[in-house]
């Protein structure tokens, strides 16, 4: 799955996809779950609700974040790559936070949903025909392709793990 073209994505993703060094979607998902789960499994446990500034959500609630969002992504590159043209709506990711109740689960709990999820993306995106990685549709009021979408993915977790080292080690 090829490098989109700044076309495919909406400017709020084009950060998410800048830091995707692979060229090939899949490797990217592949390499950055792997680094991510490395980084969650040298965190130690009572880092899990560590907040690095008030309002700031704590680890747990960030790895929550990446599993709900890696969700929604995979959801609408399955009905852009099926053909699907039905708008689909954003999400609120605050909103989102307060309801995961994900300083409740270890973050042992949370890296084997993370790591779960992430074979669940892996698959699903393998699974699409070629011919179907350009298919785009509309998401959050904007364009974006199937293989947009995978990079998209790729490169949140890229953001939330530099997040992490930056602010929360």
């Amino acid at each position: 799955m090829t490098r989109p073209e700044q076309t495919e994505y909406a400017t709020f993703y084009a950060n998410y996809v800048a830091r995707v060094p692979q060229l090939n979607g899949l490797t990217a998902l592949q390499e950055s779950g792997a680094d991510f789960i490395k980084l969650l499994q040298s965190m130690p446990p009572e880092k899990a609700h560590y907040r690095y500034a008030l309002g700031k959500w704590s680890v747990n609630e960030l790895v929550q974040h990446l599993i709900d969002a890696e969700i929604i992504f995979s959801y609408r590159a399955l009905r852009i790559a099926r053909g699907d043209k039905t708008p689909l709506a954003g999400f609120d990711e605050n909103e989102y936070a307060k309801n995961t109740f994900a300083d409740s689960k270890s973050l042992a709990e949370l890296i084997l949903l993370f790591e779960q999820t992430r074979k669940s993306t892996l698959l699903l995106f393998g699974s699409f025909d070629a011919s179907t990685h350009e298919n785009t549709g509309i998401a959050s009021n904007a364009t974006v392709s199937v293989r947009a979408l995978c990079f998209i993915t790729a490169g949140h977790t890229l953001h939330h793990a530099s997040i992490i080292k930056e602010r929360y080690l």
